[in-house]
């Protein structure tokens, strides 16, 4: 990691900071903070680690994929040419010319660089070894990142897993809750290569190594997030595109291989998988806390560093975060396999702001009435796709997928309420918002066709909030959106007391001066601000429960859930910032943020 903290300052792209900052929460703030900047602001290294009156000697590095600038660093260029690379690997061109047979001869046998390399010899990040009375996580400065976390987590571990005959290998991400010093929670979700590895040991009865790098090339880490194809090991992503093998080592304690070049290694075993502890709570990526519930665990048999390691970590929470800049590469090289099962695809696009599996645009190219449909039931059963809760499909005339406005316009222009397909399937165990853990609803909708007859008289804001508020007095707030299109979107906020069914009932009579209409609670809700808006609905709206339908109208409820929309799982929090840790960095200096920051980051 040194190697790349002086490339990240060789090209401006470093904030050193040499005072005292808390890893409990104080670091993450400021990580959080940081990476809502313009561009997503700098990487940020903290030289002087503490948890209280502790002081740790090894450096804190987060939000080093922060920005595209250090994304095509890590990656070693444009994105591009390796999402060609990839197409031309899926689909090779039979060459016609001597020339051209060459070439590609030479191509192929550039993929000998994807195997990874084995060493039995000690590596680089075996220069300390901790065993036995040794191992103390406390000594690593492992963050807690929000208030109301479980404890401490890893979030940027690699992990290496493999099945119980040792013939597939899995790297992974998942975060890693700190028990005590010597266990750690695993927090791999049912749909994760790593979990269905551990369900063989979990029948056999019989322990499971599983290994944890952190730091190294920062491309392993992103390879860990890589959504390949079951079976398929991500260090051959990494070979594919370094252009060199990883080099691996063994470990001291376990069979299992790790790379090289890592920081810290974490050694261990499920000594036994049929027990779990109690996981989390969590704030992760979504925006929200996670659940707490059961999960394997493991017991630390060896911790191994470099000479003068650097902790790589994270935070996650409401967007923009780290990981949007991190999603990119994945958008753009998965591109040409996603087309191999969804052959119409031009393009897709995951907004940020829809935290990546609650929202997706594909432009497709469409040949038949159905073709759309079909794209839809293609994308949902392909890997981590299927886990996408919205997915909005255009036609080819559509404007730039990274054109918000223009393609809101495009959209909005062409929807109609029987052009929306709401299914049920699988969702990521991250998602808070359906009846069930796993399970819920899912909603399609084909935006492909031409332009649609007007929905709507549109009033005025005032107006409109004037006659609806008279019927329904819990409307506290109301603006409308994109009132130049066929179908304009309006933002209601309410002091909710009940279900919102029956607001939907209250509206109804004014249906011809309203299209789309999406409800949220008043609290930390605010109609001016579409990019929380979006995040706010996106994350809590089951498509099932949750989206009303009368001719042209449609209302879709955004707010929090409880018992009067038939909701028995307890709600979980924003991952808010804490107001105690903010005052306490404002007094070291070190936090600058005005209260419109505040507020248009919902912090």
């Amino acid at each position: 990691m040194h190697d790349w903290i002086e490339k990240l300052a060789k090209i401006d792209e470093l904030t050193v900071i040499d005072q005292a900052v808390d890893v409990e929460l104080e670091m993450a703030h400021l990580a959080y903070a940081e990476a809502k900047k313009e561009g997503g602001g700098k990487a940020l290294l903290f030289t002087k680690p503490v948890r209280g009156d502790r002081e740790y000697q090894m450096p804190v590095l987060m939000n080093l994929y922060g920005s595209q600038k250090r994304v095509n660093l890590i990656f070693g260029g444009d994105i591009e040419p390796i999402a060609d690379r990839v197409k031309n690997l899926l689909k090779p061109d039979i060459p016609k010319t001597l020339l051209g047979k060459l070439k590609k001869l030479i191509e192929l046998a550039k993929l000998r660089t994807l195997f990874p390399k084995r060493y039995l010899m000690r590596g680089f990040c075996q220069a300390k070894i901790m065993t036995k009375d040794e191992i103390k996580l406390s000594d690593l400065p492992i963050l807690k990142t929000w208030k109301y976390d479980g404890g401490a987590f890893i979030t940027m571990g690699q992990v290496y897993t493999q099945t119980l005959d040792g013939k597939q290998q899995n790297l992974g991400m998942y975060r890693l809750q700190v028990f005590d010093d010597r266990t750690l929670g695993l927090h791999w979700q049912i749909h994760k290569d790593s979990s269905s590895f551990f369900d063989e040991y979990e029948a056999a009865n019989t322990p499971m190594p599983v290994s944890i790098a952190i730091g190294g090339d920062p491309l392993y880490t992103w390879c860990a997030t890589a959504p390949l194809p079951k079976g398929v090991f991500e260090l051959l992503l990494y070979g594919f595109i370094r252009g060199k093998n990883a080099k691996l080592v063994k470990c001291r304690t376990n069979e299992l291989f790790v790379p090289d070049d890592a920081d810290i290694v974490i050694e261990g075993w499920i000594q036994n998988p049929k027990e779990r502890k109690l996981e989390g709570a969590f704030g992760d990526h979504t925006g929200y806390y996670t659940a707490i519930e059961p999960y394997p665990f493991l017991t630390v048999s060896a911790i191994t560093t470099a000479m003068k390691p650097v902790f790589l970590a994270t935070v996650v929470g409401k967007p923009p975060i780290e990981d949007k800049f991190m999603g990119l590469p994945t958008e753009r090289i998965f591109l040409p396999l996603l087309r191999t099962s969804v052959p119409e695809l031009i393009d897709y696009k995951m907004p940020e702001n829809g935290v990546f599996h609650n929202l997706i645009v594909a432009k497709i190219k469409t040949r038949y009435e159905a073709n759309a449909l079909q794209a839809m039931h293609a994308f949902w059963g392909v890997g981590q796709m299927s886990f996408v809760k919205h997915a909005i499909f255009v036609g080819a005339n559509a404007p730039e997928l990274t054109n918000y406005e223009r393609l809101a316009k495009y959209c909005l222009d062409r929807f109609l309420p029987q052009k929306m397909l709401i299914s049920e399937g699988v969702l990521d165990a991250l998602d808070h918002s359906s009846p069930k853990p796993l399970r819920g609803g899912k909603l399609g909708i084909d935006l492909t066709g031409e332009i649609v007859p007007n929905a709507c008289n549109i009033l005025s804001d005032d107006r409109l909030f004037e006659m609806i508020s008279r019927v329904a007095p819990e409307i506290v707030a109301l603006k409308q959106y994109m009132i130049g299109t066929t179908n304009p979107v309006s933002l209601i906020v309410i002091n909710k007391t009940t279900s919102v069914k029956h607001l939907y009932h209250k509206l109804r009579p004014f249906k011809h001066h309203l299209a789309l209409v999406f409800v949220m609670d008043n609290h930390n809700n605010d109609v001016e601000n579409i990019y929380m808006s979006v995040w706010r609905i996106v994350n809590n709206i089951d498509a099932i429960r949750d989206i009303y339908i009368n001719d042209r109208f449609v209302l879709f409820d955004a707010t929090n859930k409880d018992t009067s929309d038939g909701y028995d799982r307890e709600w979980v929090k924003d991952t808010d910032c804490d107001a105690e840790t903010i005052e306490t960095l404002r007094k070291k200096g070190l936090w600058n943020y005005d209260e419109a920051f505040h507020k248009k980051w919902q912090l």
